[in-house]
């Protein structure tokens, strides 16, 4: 099977994420993470946030409502059956905090085959409500057996 390459370049609409300080300590402690920043306000402040701030890896959160439709697309054609977590690179900017407005866009950057394996490479650009990028993030997936 042959790989369609239409949807490199393709980007999807923007996703708007509002982040809440109680999503924000959710994360955190789910996730493990016990720095006061994350979950008090206070300490937050004094530590020169200008509110709860999110650990970095909770751009998974507000990023994924700008992927998912990029994922499903019927252009892009990822056998879900088939693929696999390549891997995730981020590059952060503005801290995010409790009550910033996040809007996310993804693009396909690549799509191609190597060594029977289909890679399917998204970028997505994150800003907050003042147009200071938060996150860029590089997603990988793997599709087995094209």
């Amino acid at each position: 099977m042959a790989l369609k390459t239409d949807a490199t370049g393709k980007t999807w609409p923007a996703y708007e994420y509002e982040v809440g300080r109680e999503k924000i300590r959710e994360y955190a402690q789910v996730t493990g993470m016990d720095d006061s920043v994350y979950l008090d306000r206070r300490a937050a402040r004094e530590a020169g946030f200008r509110d709860v701030v999110a650990p970095p890896m909770f751009c998974v959160v507000y990023s994924s409502g700008a992927l998912a439709p990029a994922l499903f697309d019927p252009e892009v054609e990822i056998n879900f059956a088939a693929m696999v977590h390549g891997g995730q690179e981020f590059e952060w900017g503005e801290p995010v905090c409790s009550g910033d407005l996040i809007t996310t866009t993804a693009t396909c950057r690549e799509i191609y085959e190597k060594l029977g394996k289909g890679f399917y490479v998204f970028e997505s650009v994150s800003t907050n409500q003042d147009g200071e990028e938060v996150v860029r993030g590089v997603w990988t997936n793997i599709v087995r057996g094209v």
